[in-house]
């Protein structure tokens, strides 16, 4: 079957059926979150935000998927950055969460307000999140209300401990409310 077969794979579907119960089964998931950070080219201006939905999307060659928000101030900083930084938290980093989750780059300079050094091609690395890597963007795509970039790793930071903290989840943080609507 082709794609052409499947219909517009991120446009709505024009089959009628009752999907009411699909918010029910996606409220019952529960998935890492992640900071993103990206820095713009041309002016070096950092930005970052919170991101429940990413996933390792290949092994050979290692790929990894992570979704920004359209609504995001870090979506236009990303489209235009060939590398981003992706900040694994653990479960103590609720407060790190809170400031890339609640607040936005609009109004405000989240790196003013947390430590970081800066990576290859200018990305912040924030010093809190040793469990990171740095990745080259390969492609983006268009989903919907988010754009998926894919990316090629390129320098990776493990824990910094031999010990395996819990990592932060979407139901530890359902308690913020986003910086942008969706």
């Amino acid at each position: 079957m082709s794609d052409t077969d499947r219909g517009d794979p991120v446009g709505p579907s024009d089959r009628a059926g009752d999907i009411g119960d699909f918010g029910e089964f996606v409220d019952g998931l529960d998935y890492p979150m992640f900071v993103v950070t990206a820095s713009r080219p041309d002016s070096g201006e950092p930005s970052g935000c919170l991101v429940g939905f990413a996933s390792q999307c290949s092994i050979d060659p290692p790929r990894f998927l992570v979704c920004v928000s359209v609504a995001n101030h870090t979506h236009a900083v990303a489209e235009a950055a060939r590398t981003l930084a992706v900040h694994a938290l653990n479960a103590r980093q609720h407060p790190l969460a809170a400031l890339f989750g609640e607040e936005t780059g609009d109004l405000t300079d989240k790196f003013a307000h947390c430590a970081w050094t800066e990576g290859p091609d200018g990305v912040p690395l924030l010093t809190e999140c040793p469990h990171r890597f740095v990745g080259r963007v390969l492609h983006t795509v268009a989903l919907g209300d988010h754009t998926g970039f894919v990316l090629e790793p390129l320098e990776a930071a493990g824990r910094g401990t031999k010990e395996r903290p819990r990592l932060l989840m979407l139901a530890d943080v359902r308690d913020l409310e986003p910086g942008h609507s969706s």
